[in-house]
């Protein structure tokens, strides 16, 4: 599935009555606690208390709760805003939805809805708030809750009491699962309309719903017949089901290959392959858990144990319990604020303008990383090795320092020192060729000694080069340097690493005889070099010697 942000508007909770709930808000053995999960600081989770009439703010960073937020009686389903500054919680046993202002944890308003609200949810641009309710004579419902004016617009007649809702990333259609009645319900939320009722003998009281980061697929927790659904919305058809006891509740990893499923009975939370459908782990964690919510930011699962008030922390690399977090009385529903991704450092800090440098990028809230840029250019190869480590290809660029930013679904890093990367110019080295010649004559044997010279005038050092000579018509190279060859009539010398300002000579000779009389013209050039030679101007060199006798020649 395309890792695409899923939107943090999970609806929060269910059962189909309070004394449903209840029943399953068994009573169990505490939890021992464990150490504080470490997450860097950004990250809030929200737990609705049944029966404590409040919700508990958890700092993620050391996993405490930082405030109980009094609300109304027997509150159910918690949904963030996507901006993280307001959280909607509907209360069961007072007919409204509390609004908290996350800065000051105190409730900015109170609105009322109907009789039994219960799954909330947010729309992904945070304009409008779903909220199940029943309406009276056995009738149920979605009312629509405009944020700005905090008023009820719209109110949607479903099949089957809801208690779940979740929205497609892009926001146009929320799916509620309708624990009594056995039905999903599709709504189109520009018209707030009905358009597919999906109902299955094989799933039976679906209790929670999540739908998969590409808005492809929902999955329903159908609580009764032990097993999820999974539907394609885009022909609202049930296409498989996954055998699991108890479900009462879903989430699902920011790239959607994993589900997790909370077993209300079990006392465990399931790890399902969407890829083939099957489990693939199952963590232990408290008494009858009632609701779960992956934290996209990093990489961390908040489980909420109704049963022995207490959330288990659970990391999603490892699939193991960091921490189990004491809260009110029957914890029930979760959800976890935005945390946008920060930057904190980028290894190796440079490299080529040509791209190809695999980069390291570390910081917080990495885990959803969905895109790496470098000064706005996408890199490749974007791998989330956890919640503070990225990988990425650099891409192309001019030279010069860039910001790297990591998008995550909670937004994009913004800019700082620690997150910039350097490209280099690319590599130059002029090589300067000179070409000598000096006879030695004599009556036995006479030449012509050259010396073909590679002079690096830099900047930057030359790996390896190249040049050629090219002898006159019936001469021939005798005694040749290491490295030269001789073919008529071109002489080819390669030349390894030069320093700058340094100088690497190869030499050989032209016998000669008598008839070599005459001029003798030699031409150097400069056929390959690496890295590039910026200037090919001085590329060639030509000597040329005048022979009058084997004992007498001017060079």
């Amino acid at each position: 599935m395309t890792p695409i942000a899923r939107p943090r508007q999970r609806a929060r909770k269910r059962l189909t009555s309070l004394t449903v709930a209840f029943a399953l808000a068994t009573a169990g053995l505490a939890a021992p606690s464990g150490p504080a999960h470490a997450a860097a600081p950004g990250a809030t989770a929200y737990v609705t208390n049944l029966r404590g009439n409040s919700v508990s703010v958890i700092d993620a960073t050391t996993g405490t709760v930082t405030a109980t937020v009094p609300v109304g009686s027997f509150p159910g389903g918690v949904s963030v805003a996507p901006d993280g500054n307001e959280v909607y919680v509907t209360n069961q046993g007072a007919n409204s939805v509390s609004v908290i202002d996350a800065t000051t944890n105190t409730v900015a308003a109170t609105i009322p809805v109907s009789s039994n609200p219960n799954p909330v949810a947010f729309n992904p641009d945070g304009a409008h708030v779903y909220v199940g309710v029943s309406l009276g004579g056995g009738a149920q419902g979605v009312r629509v809750i405009d944020t700005a004016t905090r008023a009820v617009t719209a109110t949607i007649g479903i099949t089957g009491q809801p208690f779940d809702i979740a929205v497609t990333p892009d926001g146009g259609k929320a799916v509620v699962a309708g624990f009594v009645g056995s039905a999903v319900t599709v709504i189109d939320t520009a018209t707030n309309t009905v358009t597919a009722t999906i109902t299955d003998p094989s799933a039976q009281t679906p209790a929670g719903v999540v739908i998969s980061p590409d808005g492809a697929y929902a999955y329903t927790a159908n609580y009764n017949s032990n097993n999820i659904s999974v539907i394609d919305l885009a022909t609202s058809t049930i296409t498989g089901t996954i055998p699991f006891t108890r479900p009462q509740d879903l989430s699902i990893s920011p790239d959607g290959t994993r589900l997790y499923a909370a077993g209300a009975t079990t006392n465990t939370v399931g790890v399902i392959d969407t890829a083939t459908s099957t489990v693939t782990a199952t963590i232990p964690v408290g008494t009858a858990p009632a609701g779960i919510r992956v934290n996209p930011a990093d990489g961390t699962a908040y489980v909420t144990n109704s049963g022995n008030s207490t959330v288990s922390v659970i990391d999603l690399t490892t699939n193991a319990v960091t921490a189990t977090i004491g809260v009110g009385n029957t914890p029930y529903g979760v959800d976890v604020s935005p945390a946008k991704p920060i930057v904190t450092g980028v290894t190796p800090g440079s490299g080529p303008a040509a791209g190809g440098t695999s980069v390291t990028i570390t910081g917080s809230h990495l885990y959803s990383t969905t895109a790496v840029k470098f000064g706005g250019t996408p890199a490749t190869g974007v791998t989330v090795v956890n919640a503070t480590t990225v990988t990425a290809t650099a891409p192309a660029h001019a030279a010069g320092t860039v910001d790297v930013t990591v998008t995550t679904q909670a937004g994009t890093s913004a800019t700082s020192a620690a997150g910039q990367y350097t490209y280099l110019a690319p590599p130059k080295a002029d090589i300067d060729v000179d070409l000598t010649a000096q006879p030695h004559l004599g009556i036995l044997v006479p030449y012509l000694r050259y010396t073909l010279t590679a002079h690096n005038t830099g900047p930057d050092p030359v790996t390896s080069a190249t040049l050629t000579a090219t002898l006159p018509a019936g001469a021939a190279a005798t005694n040749l340097s290491t490295g030269c060859t001789f073919t008529a009539p071109t002489l080819t010398c390669v030349y390894g690493a030069i320093a700058n300002a340094a100088n690497v000579d190869k030499t050989f000779r032209i016998p000669l005889n008598l008839l070599s009389l005459g001029p003798v013209t030699v031409t150097g050039v400069r056929t390959t070099s690496a890295p590039a030679d910026p200037n090919s101007a001085n590329d060639t060199a030509t000597k040329t010697c005048h022979v009058i006798s084997i004992i007498l020649a001017t060079c």
